[in-house]
């Protein structure tokens, strides 16, 4: 199909009640995975990157791997800078054909996250793609905020961004206990701002029906990466363990952990999509 932004695919999921998966990748298999998942449903995707990539150049490096399996591929697909920190980590990934940006700045006060956010959306927009804030705080490892309405409104309208990521119960990485999600939230947010399609973050472990009900209430993107990238290290235990000792040449070895990888991938992306 095409490498593009988020713009289309997420207004269009959330017009159609279903919500684009987007999966953190960290080199060519999980890349590969997501795309062979994606294009065996025939849906969009969001490829992304945690913003630690983008300051190790690591993100540089993976740019033109990523945006060769984009242009082959069959679907529609967004290169993404995931929780960016900085200016510089968003204008350092539209520089090297990152086609979205997230500015995440729910850690700082609300007028500096609004200013930095703001003028992140203009910067992606002016290249052609799109910017994704935070307003209220899904934790990582810190406490969690949920996301007030009326802020949420405001902070959409004042920033201009494509997608908003709001804080509505649910937390990075593996939980400890099942999370209550606040689905009347949601709907309230979605209700405020029609027009912004809403994030989910922390979709790693959420109970599946927790998220279908957040889908039908404004979720237009999941964020999955602490599972999808687990997967791909069990599997590639496994294989290795499997191999007892003899020799496989790495390209092939990556094959079977790249088929369980999108066999996971394909699982959520199917549900995303409502099927």
């Amino acid at each position: 199909m095409s490498l593009v932004s988020m713009k289309e695919m997420l207004a269009e999921a959330r017009q159609s009640g279903k919500a684009v998966g987007a999966f953190n990748v960290t080199n060519y298999e999980t890349a590969a995975a997501v795309l062979k998942a994606a294009e065996a449903e025939k849906e969009p995707v969001v490829i992304q990157l945690y913003m630690r990539l983008f300051d190790t150049g690591k993100a540089y490096d993976l740019a033109g791997t990523l945006q060769r399996l984009a242009f082959r591929a069959k679907v529609p697909v967004a290169l993404h800078l995931d929780h960016g920190s900085t200016v510089k980590q968003a204008r350092d990934a539209l520089s090297w054909g990152y086609t979205s940006v997230m500015y995440d700045g729910s850690r700082d006060p609300y007028d500096e996250n609004v200013k930095w956010t703001r003028f992140v959306a203009d910067y992606a927009h002016a290249l052609g793609a799109t910017c994704e804030g935070e307003i209220g705080h899904v934790a990582q490892g810190d406490e969690t905020a949920l996301t007030d309405v009326a802020e949420a409104e405001a902070f959409a309208r004042e920033t201009g961004v494509d997608a908003l990521a709001v804080s509505i119960g649910t937390a990075h990485g593996y939980y400890k206990a099942t999370p209550k999600l606040d689905i009347a939230r949601c709907a309230a947010i979605a209700e405020a701002i029609p027009g912004t399609p809403l994030v989910l973050h922390g979709g790693s472990g959420t109970p599946l029906a927790d998220v279908r009900r957040a889908i039908e209430c404004g979720i237009a993107k999941v964020n999955i990466a602490t599972e999808f990238l687990d997967t791909y290290i069990k599997a590639t235990l496994k294989t290795y363990q499997d191999l007892n000792g003899s020799f496989v040449p790495p390209d092939k070895l990556a094959d079977p952990i790249i088929d369980e990888c999108a066999a996971h991938v394909q699982r959520l992306v199917r549900f995303f999509a409502g099927r």
